[in-house]
């Protein structure tokens, strides 16, 4: 019988990251390159991605945003990723597209596998203030920020995770 994965298999969300300083150009455009490869519909490719390293200025711009509970943690982390979705599209026979945020987490998967096999973590999360976010940032028309994630090397190994729901629980017709 197949097992899963390894990189999928370990993967986890830590709940801290250890302060070990941003990642390297390298790294993130590794991360980037790996989101850039999934899957969209019609190959609309319909995300896009501000990042920041500690130490850079736009760091402390997202850091401004974050909820308490997240500012406990995010700060440590060696990139903080903020996932924007081109939900309308101006100009065309479709102004809004169904799949963005499906497509934009497909990207989202792919970059935290990548970051998984690159002995990096990531914790995606909502506990932000989304409009003085989106007022900051201000994407342009058609764009609209989703979630953030911080990416690191955990501080925690993850023993603590939290249990999955069987694959039973994943058949089971909840429409039903």
């Amino acid at each position: 019988m197949n097992e899963l994965h390894p990189v999928l298999a370990t993967r986890f969300s830590p709940l801290r990251f250890a302060a070990a300083g941003p990642l390297a150009d390298e790294q993130v455009d590794l991360l980037l390159e790996a989101a850039r490869w999934a899957p969209s519909a019609g190959n609309s490719q319909p995300w896009a991605f501000f990042t920041a390293r500690p130490g850079e200025p736009d760091h402390a711009r997202l850091l401004k945003h974050l909820a308490p509970s997240a500012a406990a943690w995010a700060p440590d982390a060696g990139l903080l990723v903020v996932t924007v979705a081109h939900r309308f599209v101006e100009d065309t026979d479709w102004a809004y597209s169904e799949f963005a945020d499906y497509d934009l987490g497909q990207a989202v998967a792919h970059l935290t596998i990548q970051a998984q096999a690159m002995g990096l973590a990531c914790r995606q999360f909502r506990a932000f203030d989304l409009d003085a976010l989106t007022a900051d940032l201000a994407p342009s028309a058609g764009w609209q920020v989703v979630s953030m994630i911080a990416v690191g090397r955990p501080a925690d190994s993850g023993a603590a995770r939290r249990e999955r729901r069987t694959i039973a629980d994943l058949l089971a017709a909840p429409w039903v």
